[in-house]
């Protein structure tokens, strides 16, 4: 995929990308996936194996939607901390969470996806979502993931995927590369954020190949569901 001239890395220019749209990114979310995507978060949570009590952690956590789903399943006793690279990002999340009663449980903290600041086997899962696309090195962020998780926790990753059902495949590929831009477009005012978007689904691998990565990395049971025609895929693996 083509990065901007003004950056020199993938990483920069989703940081910059990401720094813009914060303030609309979780009503954009809602409208552009017709309001599944909360569906789609509380299907991924259920993969985790999280119980009350349990501590659990989300990667690339933006504005922290995925992190309130983990605290709606550990409960006021338990634990859930966000981790994320883009301060704007993080300042939404935080003011997001401070409207819920777990405002107490979740904490939000500056951190990078390939390097996570935790100690080895801390978390009881690992969930990352829509931001598999957006990592310099997809294999290197799953492998931190399951280093931080203990043996027997989850890593799970809910992204975009790439639907096979001939007919809704053609509609929902002119939908997402010609409509997404411009609804994008007039949400944020700006083209780059919403035209990313497609252009990192297409070079991004197909959902059998990222389920190829969690076994390659190290993951027990790796395998994954397609929800809604395919357009998003949960993967799942096992920390042995």
């Amino acid at each position: 995929m083509d990065i901007p001239q003004e950056y020199k890395k993938k990483e920069a220019y989703v940081h910059a990308l990401f720094s813009r749209i914060a303030h609309r990114y979780d009503l954009l979310n809602t409208v552009l996936s017709f309001n599944r995507d909360k569906y789609w978060r509380r299907f991924a949570v259920a993969q985790c194996g999280l119980k009350p009590g349990g501590y659990g952690l989300d990667v690339c956590c933006g504005t922290g939607m995925f992190a309130l789903e983990q605290a709606k399943v550990v409960g006021l006793q338990g634990r859930v901390v966000g981790v994320d690279f883009c301060e704007e990002m993080l300042a939404k999340g935080r003011e997001n969470i401070a409207r819920t009663p777990y405002k107490n449980v979740i904490e939000l903290v500056w951190g990078n996806a390939m390097a996570l600041p935790f100690p080895d086997n801390t978390f009881d899962c690992a969930t990352i979502g829509f931001a598999l696309r957006n990592v310099p090195d997809i294999a290197q962020t799953i492998r931190e993931m399951m280093r931080v998780v203990r043996p027997g926790g989850k890593v799970v990753s809910l992204e975009l995927a790439k639907p096979r059902m001939p007919g809704f495949r053609e509609v929902y590929y002119f939908y997402f590369n010609r409509l997404v831009p411009l609804i994008g477009r007039l949400g944020v005012g700006t083209s780059g954020p919403y035209s990313y978007l497609p252009n990192s689904l297409r070079v991004f691998p197909h959902q059998d190949e990222i389920r190829d990565l969690f076994t390659a990395v190290g993951l027990k049971d790796a395998h994954y569901f397609e929800l809604t025609g395919g357009i998003v895929a949960v993967h799942v693996g096992t920390k042995p």
